[in-house]
């Protein structure tokens, strides 16, 4: 909410050296949240001034349209003389008045004006747009043309109230009474202790049988319907400057005088208020929700389709208006611009149910300034000064006469009333205020408040967000000022730290991070058509998701299955802006959706929920295993004087594998495998032994280049993913001493034959079951295909395997006999054989 301090001076008397800084000071103290104070016109130099064109010369030879005008700007040149000024603008003619900026001044921008030789002629200043002075659009898109009646000379700055100061307020989501002049005014009349002058005290005529009808047929959904009518409106009339003006400071465009006027007031009051075109509106005016497939178009010229829920205005032909959120535009203002402009208006000013507009607007997308204000509660008792308050601005500057008919439709409803004990915000700040600041605090906010000990406290109309004790506890605390709260630090327990799983995951970061990769969150969110881009089988476990109700973005409305989409698309995006040397990597939740899907039942607020509450709420919660994941693309060591560098490959992704395996305690059986976007010949399936039984865990290895090219990648760029929950229960991360030995080490080369086919890993398991107890290491060194030397489709694995004893030295013959006992059971697992 944008508050100029000009508009806020009028409802509050403040001191004339107050500025917006300290205006700014006081709200923060007093709980809002005033992030930025704009100052308007703080940079700008006159002169500028009303001028008056006289002529106008079309230049020609030019690539655009330039004219050559004389301006009459009175006395303000110092010779009275006609000011001659080039301007390519084309929306003003003869006899127009402008704003000119004459030589010597300053724009904003620290645009400094002198005359100058452009187009062939000599230009003595500028005639300004809104956009060149600061003003924001006024919807012309060219110069700013002011009423014939302003006078020839006079200070612009002054005229178009340029200098100023905005506050920009954050309104949180329950304050909707901020979202008005009127509410900051308040909150800044109590900071300052000074009296309120307050805009919705008018004098309202009472409801009578000669209104607009207007029939409510969704009393909940309205509870307070208000019409009023004024007729004989000119066509021709236009918002004055000062309402343009004001308009333009809090974010608004100027449209036309009747829209100018009602956006006024619910900046002004806090209620939104909608004018109909009385020739347009045919029948009653009714109120109700919407018919399966009825069909709106907006006043942004979208055709909408309703739903049930939505609440609609009516007349006899149907929807006219989305209630609380926008218009139609069959019933739309007309512009003083077209030839048959408006000149009898219906005015709306009505209450509707929070709820339901949000979900309305949420629904259609299509967040306007109405639906903020509803959405956050508006004031039900204002609607009727409001409809007032544009009736007598409508008469004031249109020339319209108020027709004497009121209609007013309202549910009945009680004043919300909350007992209280007078010390509650005492023992909830643990600072004593006493009850006669208890209750002065709460009157200063427009509470009712009556009894000594138990306070009876009937909450304005203005603030539904006041619901119970707490509450009014907080307007207390806050008005008395946050800052005085005592600050006392808490005492955790002793013996309380990190859990064993976190302990885990910071540990499987710091490895990764020290081995060269660079940890990169991302949103939990993906869109399904990642998964064909993924190259997923139709029947993959992946692709079931758990689909958000209302998601942030429609592209992506499903909560991810895997690492791998969000980590690949940072590599992109980094890729794309220079980072071609990339290595990253992500711990994070999973989300897996349950075979029966059940629906959350509500937890209880005023007590701590029951273990089995709490259960049932988990049963139905979906699957979430903590993943890690890493990406590889580019070079993995650097080239220059040392060397000549490689590039990342599929091996490393499975080294980053092992690197995590390492620190979860888990052996990490690595084996040729084949899945989704990897690379069928470069992809190695990860499993682990838990509680007996072989799990797969995850896969690490280069990308099939059809992934690569679906998802905009570099070449050959490499992946892993693991189960993180699998690998730590697998896992035994207890500390252990390494063994040192004085024994000397025996080591013994095997080079064995197998089928091209046969896994690396078979063949190293088979040879460390073989050996026993006496094998100390093994580590495979050589691969070899020769089809001369081997025979077709079979290859040579060479192994070199460290016997050792702990408690003698071996001899040749004990290492011998391991080794051999090493090749046979490779031999008879799989089929290998010694070479040569």
């Amino acid at each position: 909410m944008r508050v100029p301090l000009s508009w806020l001076r009028e409802y509050v008397d403040l001191p004339a050296t107050e500025t917006g800084r300290d205006v700014q000071a006081k709200l923060i103290s007093a709980g809002l949240e005033v992030e930025t104070v704009e100052q308007l016109g703080h940079d700008l130099k006159g002169p500028l001034v009303v001028g008056q064109v006289l002529t106008i010369e079309e230049l020609e030879g030019f690539k655009k349209p330039i004219r050559f005008c004389t301006v009459d700007v009175g006395q303000a040149n110092g010779s009275g003389e006609p000011q001659e000024i080039v301007c390519g603008a084309r929306n003003f003619a003869v006899g127009d008045k402008v704003v000119v900026v004459l030589p010597g001044a300053v724009l904003p921008g620290n645009f400094a004006i002198a005359a100058r030789k452009t187009y062939g002629k000599t230009s003595h200043g500028m005639i300004c747009s809104g956009d060149e002075l600061g003003m924001g659009d006024d919807g012309s898109h060219g110069i700013i043309v002011l009423p014939q009646e302003t006078e020839v000379g006079k200070d612009a700055i002054e005229l178009l109230e340029l200098v100023d100061e905005v506050l920009d307020i954050a309104v949180t989501a329950n304050r909707g009474d901020c979202l008005s002049i009127r509410g900051v005014a308040r909150e800044t009349a109590i900071a300052y202790g000074l009296p309120l002058r307050d805009p919705a005290l008018l004098d309202v005529p009472g409801p009578n049988a000669f209104g607009y009808p207007v029939q409510v047929s969704d009393p909940v959904g309205c509870d307070r319907f208000t019409a009023r009518t004024v007729t004989g409106l000119s066509p021709e009339a236009r918002s004055p400057l000062w309402l343009q003006r004001r308009l333009q400071k809090v974010g608004m465009r100027p449209i036309s005088l009747a829209v100018d006027v009602t956006n006024y007031v619910m900046m002004e009051v806090g209620q939104p208020l909608h004018a109909y075109d009385r020739t347009l509106v045919q029948g009653t005016i009714g109120v109700r929700r919407a018919a399966e497939g009825e069909k709106l178009v907006t006043l942004d010229g979208v055709e909408r389709t309703l739903h049930p829920e939505d609440l609609v205005i009516t007349d006899e032909r149907g929807p006219i208006g989305l209630a609380g959120v926008m218009g139609g535009a069959n019933t739309e203002i007309a512009d003083h611009a077209e030839s048959e402009g408006t000149t009898d208006v219906v005015i709306e000013a009505a209450h509707f149910d929070a709820v339901s507009i949000a979900r309305t607007a949420r629904r259609h997308k299509l967040s306007s300034e109405a639906s903020k204000r509803f959405e956050r509660g508006v004031d039900p008792q204002a609607s009727s000064a409001a409809a007032q308050r544009t009736v007598d601005l409508l008469m004031l500057l249109a020339g319209g006469t108020a027709e004497a008919g009121v209609t007013e439709v309202i549910a009945p409803s009680a004043p919300h009333t909350i007992a209280v004990a007078a010390d509650h915000p005492d023992k909830v700040a643990g600072v004593v205020y006493g009850r006669e600041t208890v209750v002065r605090r709460l009157q200063e906010i427009g509470c009712d408040v009556y009894g000594q000990d138990e306070l009876i406290v009937t909450v304005p109309s203005w603030r539904p967000d006041l619901g119970e004790g707490n509450d009014l506890a907080e307007e207390v605390i806050r008005l008395e000022g946050y800052e005085n709260l005592p600050s006392t630090l808490p005492k955790p327990p002793s013996g309380r730290g990190l859990t064993h799983r976190q302990r885990l995951h910071r540990r499987v970061g710091r490895a990764l991070a020290g081995a060269g990769y660079v940890e990169a969150p991302n949103y939990p969110f993906v869109g399904e058509q990642v998964f064909d881009q993924l190259g997923l089988d139709a029947d993959d476990p992946a692709r079931r998701v758990v689909r958000l109700t209302n998601p942030l973005n429609d592209e992506e409305p499903a909560l991810r299955t895997s690492l791998l989409p969000g980590l690949l698309a940072a590599l992109r995006r980094n890729d794309g802006r220079g980072s071609h040397d990339l290595a990253l990597f992500e711990t994070g939740l999973v989300f897996l959706p349950r075979e029966e899907q059940g629906v959350a039942g509500q937890l209880p607020v005023d007590r701590r929920p029951t273990a089995e509450e709490i259960a049932a709420i988990d049963a139905v919660l979906p699957e979430q295993p903590r993943h890690v994941a890493a990406v590889l693309a580019g070079a993995r060591e650097q080239a220059g004087w040392w060397g000549k560098g490689r590039p990342a490959d599929w091996a490393d992704a499975v080294e980053a594998a092992r690197t995590v395996a390492a620190e979860t305690g888990a052996e990490l059986i690595v084996r040729k495998g084949q899945y989704g976007p990897w690379h069928p010949g470069r992809c190695a399936e990860l499993a682990v032994v838990t509680d007996g039984t072989e799990r797969v865990v995850g896969h690490a290895g280069e990308l099939h280049p059809r992934v690569l090219k679906a998802l905009g990648l570099p070449a050959r760029t490499s992946a892993m993913e693991l189960d993180l929950d699998v690998l730590e229960q697998a896992g035994d991360d207890t500390p252990r001493a390494p063994g040192i030995s004085t024994f000397p080490v025996a080591t013994q080369d095997v080079a064995l034959v197998v089928d091209a086919y046969v896994p690396h890993a078979d063949v190293e398991a088979a040879l460390r079951e073989g050996a026993g107890e006496l094998l100390e290491a093994i580590r495979l060194f050589d691969v070899y295909e020769n089809a001369e030397q081997l025979g077709d489709g079979r290859k040579s694995l060479a192994y070199a395997l460290r016997f050792r004893a702990g408690d003698r030295t071996l001899t040749v013959d004990e290492a011998s006999a391991a080794r051999d006992a090493a090749v046979a059971l490779a031999g008879e697992r799989t089929g290998a054989v010694l070479r040569g």
